[in-house]
């Protein structure tokens, strides 16, 4: 009997992927991570942690099967909560799902797994994987979710082959439904329980208010840049590569004070992110305003009018090479080659045509059509039909 231990998080999804694993034969271990303890910035009641080990100690209970918690905190304050520090206050959007996932559930969890004598993880993505036989050895696939409104792949995008060969996702077949019908056939407590929402394992977070504990507050100035700013009406040159034709496509907007008017006041660029239209608090525009930029050097926050203003808008983008990351190694595309892919650049966006370009110090994706809100330190992750098959953080 194989050993498959569960990262059981006290939501339907694991609870359901355990009873499947030990229906098939596994010998089966719940294990749940404890990885946030400060109440103080969670909403109401929403997800503390002590409700969801509790419930997972239940399913494991009903299920029969052995249960501990390990305390995950101290790496995942280290890894995750940091990093996300950082990356905020140099104005770029994190993404800490994707890191959860790579350096928490699939790394530090994975590791004390295998010490257990664990022949697998499981988890309860919504992700397939696949084998197949290559030049005599076994590759792994990373497929998305049969549940196309679940489908958590891009999720898992940072996993490595290593990653991917220990790891099981038992709920990847079925549809959302059928997973609740599962668990409420097996009276598991979980079965009607809400999908946890916010930051992964943190639960519902005021933002702002999380950010602040690291992030002081520091006021600055609201600018509404109009459509008609001749930045958005130049003349397109001239290239004489395809490279320089790219380089132009993923270059950042500058903005300056005298781009627009002053139309309010904000309490720290770095709570902003590009494409964010809530929490700006200015009135009195025809259309609400979106921020299509920010400044955390000079602390202003750049917004135009409308979910279409040309500010937000962007055909390529750019993920130097050490932020290159191929769950298919040996697709990984040589320098001068490119390759064309459907890419998402965040969870639930539909797939987007686009073409990857290697240069010699990185990749450039250039979109069919022009994406909204393309934001510096968010995980673009392409795909070949249902298989991701490599991300980046874009630059």
């Amino acid at each position: 009997m194989k050993r498959v231990i569960v990262g059981l998080s006290g939501g339907v999804d694991s609870s359901v992927a355990a009873y499947l694993l030990k229906e098939q034969g596994y010998e089966v271990i719940g294990l749940f991570m404890k990885n946030w303890h400060d109440d103080s910035v969670t909403i109401s009641d929403e997800c503390p942690w002590l409700d969801d080990s509790n419930d997972a100690m239940l399913v494991a209970d009903k299920l029969g099967i052995p249960f501990q918690t390990v305390d995950l905190s101290e790496q995942y304050k280290e890894r995750i909560v940091d990093y996300m520090f950082n990356e905020y206050e140099k104005g770029r959007t994190p993404n800490p799902d994707v890191l959860c996932n790579r350096e928490i559930k699939f790394d530090v969890f994975m590791k004390i797994a295998l010490e257990l004598g664990a022949d697998y993880v499981a988890t309860g993505h919504y992700c397939r994987k696949g084998t197949i036989e290559k030049n005599g050895k076994e590759t792994y696939q990373l497929l998305a979710g049969a549940d196309d409104n679940k489908d958590q792949s891009y999720f898992l995008c940072q996993l490595s082959q290593e990653q991917l060969a220990k790891a099981l996702f038992p709920v990847g077949e079925l549809q959302k439904p059928e997973v609740r019908k599962i668990a409420a056939e097996q009276d598991l407590i979980t079965a009607d329980k809400k999908d946890s929402q916010g930051l992964c394992f943190i639960g519902k977070v005021r933002l702002p208010e999380f950010l602040q504990q690291q992030l002081k507050p520091k006021e600055g100035v609201i600018v509404e840049v109009p459509e008609s700013n001749q930045a958005y009406h130049k003349t397109t040159p001239a290239f004489s590569t395809k490279k320089e034709e790219l380089a132009y496509l993923a270059e950042k907007s500058n903005y300056a004070l005298t781009d627009g008017k002053v139309v309010g006041k904000h309490q720290g660029a770095h709570y902003f992110t590009k494409g964010q239209r809530k929490g700006l608090a200015v009135g009195g525009t025809i259309e609400p305003l979106f921020v299509i930029d920010t400044d955390v050097t000079e602390n202003v926050i750049y917004t135009g009018q409308g979910k279409n203003h040309p500010g937000l808008y962007k055909k390529a983008l750019f993920v130097a090479n050490e932020e290159v990351h191929w769950i298919r190694e040996d697709l990984a595309l040589q320098v001068d080659q490119s390759m064309e892919v459907s890419a998402r650049i965040r969870y639930r966006q539909e797939l987007q045509k686009a073409t990857l370009h290697q240069v010699d110090f990185g990749m450039y994706v250039e979109f069919e059509k022009p994406q909204s809100a393309i934001q510096e330190g968010q995980f673009v992750a392409w795909y070949q039909d249902e298989e991701l098959l490599g991300s980046g953080v874009i630059s």
